[in-house]
């Protein structure tokens, strides 16, 4: 069984964009950070948890590495579905484009 993140299984690294896996190393980094510094004062009470933020760490700079040797894919683009033109702006851009063609003539 994998320590670590339950949100972190490298199934679902997969389908994070790159900007998102960025933040995701940003945010483990501080957790990490925060750990060592509670260890270091006596106040941590998992310390297992450090050990799985680290894997965490790791297993985020290997999605990232592998997709920039192209070994594994970057996930395609979601397109936002394309806005439909309502008909207060199709007529405006009707009667623009009259207006155009009447000043060209």
């Amino acid at each position: 069984m994998a320590i670590g993140t339950k949100e972190l299984a490298p199934a679902e690294l997969d389908t994070f964009e790159d900007q998102r896996l960025v933040e995701e190393l940003r945010k483990a980094k501080e957790e990490l950070f925060n750990l060592r510094f509670q260890s270091a004062t006596g106040q941590l009470e998992s310390h297992g948890r450090i050990r799985a933020v680290k894997r965490d760490i790791a297993r985020l700079y290997t999605v990232i590495r592998e997709r920039e040797l192209g070994i594994r894919a970057t996930p395609a683009p979601v397109e936002a579905p394309a806005k439909k033109a309502t008909k207060s702006k199709a007529k405006k851009a009707d009667s623009a484009d009259d207006a155009v063609k009447e000043e060209a003539e």
